[in-house]
């Protein structure tokens, strides 16, 4: 069945990764902050994203910076299949909502508009992960949350909750047909941490700063 909507939908395949990665690019925080009056790129740490938003702007813009950063990643990944087969009459295969959603999370990351300078993409990831593992992202949610809410460091909840959705994605989907999926989460999980670098210096050297949520 996959075989033969591959021969026969080659192109839709192609659209359809593409405007996740259309979608991915699309720069919320940015715009947001524009909006009130701010440039990210020169307030905060610089980095276009929800946290940035959330410290350089207040707590509300951050938060929806946060959602439409996530739905970004949910739509191509649950969405975007379904829209293909339907404009090819076609079953669209399981692996082809990763592969919009990892679109969307390398249009997060890399915007074409933006010189290929964008965020770390943690809550497209997120949203994407939601659109194909929805109870792994919810225990990773909840490991977030409680880091954030003990440290303060986002930096640091972002990438204990992706590490802890890798994990819920093996103890739910091990040893099924839909085992892979941890090893998608898993290499997403490596790049947020390689994305997070930096603040994983300044965390070691304890100059990371912790969110505060009030506008600059």
């Amino acid at each position: 069945m996959e075989t033969a909507f591959i021969g026969q939908s080659w192109w839709g395949i192609g659209a359809a990764i593409l405007a996740g990665y259309l979608a991915g690019s699309i720069p919320f925080g940015l715009l947001i902050a524009k909006a009130r009056g701010v440039d990210l790129r020169n307030s905060g740490s610089g980095n276009i994203g929800a946290t940035n938003v959330f410290r350089c702007v207040g707590k509300g813009w951050g938060v929806l910076a946060l959602l439409l950063d996530a739905v970004k990643g949910f739509l191509p990944a649950y969405a975007f299949p379904a829209w293909c087969a339907r404009w090819t009459g076609s079953p669209a295969p399981v692996w082809l909502g990763v592969a919009c959603g990892l679109a969307a999370v390398a249009g997060h990351n890399w915007p074409v508009w933006l010189g290929f300078k964008g965020g770390k993409g943690v809550a497209t990831s997120a949203g994407m992960a939601l659109g194909v593992a929805p109870g792994a992202v919810g225990i990773g949610l909840g490991a977030f949350v409680l880091v954030v809410v003990a440290t303060r460091w986002v930096s640091l909840a972002s990438m204990v909750g992706c590490a802890a959705a890798t994990g819920a994605a093996i103890w739910l989907h091990g040893g099924t047909d839909r085992a892979w999926l941890a090893w998608v989460l898993g290499a997403m999980t490596l790049l947020v941490i390689w994305r997070h670098r930096a603040n994983i210096r300044r965390l070691l050297a304890g100059t990371e700063p912790r969110i505060v949520g009030g506008k600059k």
